[in-house]
């Protein structure tokens, strides 16, 4: 069995590196009482960086 260093990260580093891959969110909220559904809100998010090689979907935003 090896031992894994232990290594402290920074959360700037951390969303640094989320950032430059991209992050895919995605998660279903229900709000229900009795067993009737009352709010149901569905997330789907895409997360990334904008720069030369990934151009922003909206075109004038840079």
């Amino acid at each position: 069995m090896t031992v894994i260093e232990r290594r402290e990260v920074a959360l700037v580093d951390l969303l640094d590196r989320l950032l430059a891959g991209g992050v895919v969110i995605t998660g279903d909220l229900t709000l229900r009482v009795a067993d009737v559904d009352l709010v149901r809100i569905d997330l789907n998010a895409l997360i990334s960086s904008v720069n030369a090689q990934v151009p922003s979907p909206w075109g004038g935003i840079e």
